[in-house]
């Protein structure tokens, strides 16, 4: 697991730090809030633990630009601050655990790993992944390394079938079912969608996912294609 530390104080960010990473994570530490949103750009986590009293930018206002960037990587926020108001102002800012200080290191350790439990059966749901190629299941986004494709409904849902799939060859029938039911139009509308899609997630790209299997259907393929 990959977890982004956010903590100004040298002795408490030590003892966690040195805490997870003798447990086998691999850690990130940053000082400040400016410093924690640039590293969540640049890197993927799986729990951000987020003191909230930061110098500048306090942890509350970190977690709320995350979210407001479309960052939904679990955050857990650390505080001296306990009362009822301060915790339920953490969730509003888009938290999803707390923990007051102090604490014990096993019960941040049960926390970080339940986040992670719990963001990992969402994503099975949210998101398909296919070697560097990703499709979000609510924003209908595809991402290839850094570009992103937002797909009408019809390219949705030929390369949702595709990767739900992969790799195994889906036919044009099951394609065509998905996309129409059973008022396929005439003419070679499919094909026209598997080329817009082509166009738009494997040509910009040394190497094509779609593959074309002749009379049958397609498949996505995780090494380098012929044209159709």
């Amino acid at each position: 697991m990959k977890i982004l530390l956010v903590e100004d104080h040298a002795d408490i960010a030590g003892v966690i730090f040195d805490y997870f990473e003798l447990l086998g994570h691999t850690m990130d530490h940053a000082l400040s809030g400016t410093q924690a949103l640039n590293l969540v750009e640049d890197n993927h986590y799986d729990v951000v633990i987020l003191d909230v009293m930061l110098p500048k930018m306090d942890g509350m206002t970190v977690c709320k630009k995350l979210r407001e960037n479309g960052v939904d990587t679990p955050v857990l926020m650390l505080t001296a601050m306990g009362e009822r108001e301060d915790i339920l102002s953490g969730f509003d800012h888009g938290a999803d655990d707390y923990l007051v200080k102090p604490f014990d290191l096993k019960i941040l350790e049960a926390r970080v790993l339940a986040l992670n439990r719990r963001r990992t059966g969402q994503v099975s749901v949210r998101e398909l992944v296919f070697g560097e190629l990703r499709l979000s299941l609510t924003s209908h986004v595809a991402v290839r390394r850094e570009c992103q494709f937002t797909l009408n409904p019809s390219l949705f849902t030929v390369l949702k079938l595709l990767m739900a799939r992969a790799p195994l060859v889906v036919t044009k029938e099951e394609l065509a079912t998905a996309l129409w039911g059973d008022d396929e139009p005439e003419g070679n509308v499919l094909r026209s969608h598997v080329y817009q899609l082509r166009n738009l997630i494997d040509k910009p790209f040394e190497f094509g996912y779609i593959r074309t299997v002749p009379k049958i259907g397609y498949q996505l393929v995780d090494k380098p294609s012929g044209a159709e």
